[in-house]
């Protein structure tokens, strides 16, 4: 449904009076009027639909730039102009008909294609052997499970993070050492970019229409991570989601930004996990209420990993210490956070202050991954809350 219509009901509703709700109703209702009695609706963009109405001729690639910007088709930074050629060579990378359909995206609820990821895949600045990466980072990402219709409307400032292990890293040349997290790297920036700009032009994530978002966050240009294999003491990331070693996978998070988690001081694997449970406790991110739906990610630096692999904990035995640790006092959160405790696990209880509520449901709801280069870093994404991380085994053209 790419030229659905929506009707923009005006923030906030939570916690108002009755008499502020139903102004937000009369306010809205016009506009489900029109909706349901207009005319139909001019067609998509060219970068989010299938099928184009209009031509638009240029007199210099100067003017297309314009063009672009000013119907919102980009995610305001220049961009590679989308050529037949271009669009072509990347639908070939992707080793699948153009025609194609990969996914439906939100709140537009538009097809994305095959052909229509390519165009955006070319404007991002993608390589064609990027494309697999790009249309499985969209599939998982438009998994009912992830809740993307959320995600992209919030007003919270989530962005769709990629976490990509296994041989594709390599393949694709990921940047998983020093400043992995970019900038300075084509693959993790062009591909990230490239999923931003699907959730926008086929999706309909335009801030300040499809998406709420109060602050957004500079994530939303692009968030890709590699795990840094060679780095890390224990069984890779797919493998603790079950992929086998040869395969490679990505997954995608409802990442707020990076947390850093700074410690020069701590020698020993308990006193280093414990300033990471202190860093995930901070009061204010989704998880600290919404703990029974959602998930987070721990990003340790390879000096953090070793340290606490040298202690003999393995990676099941982080998430439990972590998820032992990594609690807050009841009353706190009564006081101070998104007081929701119907979400609690049912072993809380609700009516002691002095109780402990851990950010997430189960141990294993705390993802662990090695990435990035020397320093005693980390780092903890808190996310949505809400939204529960989704992972997509990348066919890599060419690839056994």
């Amino acid at each position: 449904m790419p030229d659905l219509p929506l009707a923009i009901i005006e923030h906030p509703i939570g916690g108002e009076a009755p008499g502020v709700i139903q102004g937000r109703a009369a306010s809205a209702l016009p506009q489900v009027l029109r909706a349901l009695t207009d005319a139909a609706h001019p067609g998509a963009s060219a970068a989010g639909a299938e099928v184009v109405d209009e031509t638009l001729v240029f007199a210099s690639d100067d003017d297309v730039m314009e063009v672009y910007h000013a119907r919102r088709w980009t995610d305001g930074l220049p961009f590679v102009l989308p050529t037949e050629e271009r669009v072509q060579r990347m639908v070939a990378g992707s080793g699948r008909p153009a025609s194609d359909v990969v996914a439906v995206v939100p709140p537009r609820w538009a097809q994305a294609t095959v052909h229509n990821i390519a165009v955006n895949a070319v404007m991002a600045g993608c390589l064609p052997q990027h494309m697999p990466l790009v249309i499985a980072g969209i599939d998982a990402a438009c998994d009912p499970e992830f809740g993307l219709y959320s995600v992209q409307a919030t007003t919270h400032p989530c962005a769709v993070l990629m976490l990509v292990s296994g041989p594709a890293v390599a393949d694709l040349g990921l940047n998983c050492g020093r400043g992995a997290l970019g900038p300075g790297f084509r693959a993790n920036a062009s591909v990230g970019r490239a999923m931003r700009l699907v959730l926008i032009n086929v999706g309909g994530g335009i801030p300040g229409d499809g998406d709420q978002a109060t602050h957004g966050s500079p994530a939303k240009y692009s968030y890709v991570i590699a795990e840094n294999e060679a780095a890390t003491p224990w069984e890779p990331f797919r493998v603790t989601r079950g992929f086998d070693r040869t395969d490679s996978t990505v997954t995608v998070f409802s990442g707020e930004g990076p947390h850093n988690i700074n410690d020069h001081v701590c020698t020993s694997a308990h006193t280093t996990l414990a300033v990471v449970a202190d860093t995930m406790t901070t009061i204010g991110h989704n998880n600290a209420a919404s703990v029974i739906r959602g998930d987070v990610l721990v990003a340790f630096g390879p000096e953090h990993a070793h340290t606490i692999a040298s202690g003999g904990l393995s990676k099941a035995g982080v998430q439990s210490y972590l998820f032992e640790r990594a609690r807050n006092r009841v009353g706190l959160l009564k006081l101070r956070a998104m007081y929701k405790a119907q979400n609690w696990p049912s072993w809380v209880d609700a009516s002691d202050d002095d109780a402990l509520c851990p950010v997430v449901a189960r141990p294993e709801d705390i993802h662990i991954v090695v990435t990035g280069g020397p320093g005693k870093h980390s780092a903890f994404i808190p996310t949505f809350g809400t939204s529960r991380s989704v992972t997509r085994r990348i066919r890599l053209v060419g690839a056994r």
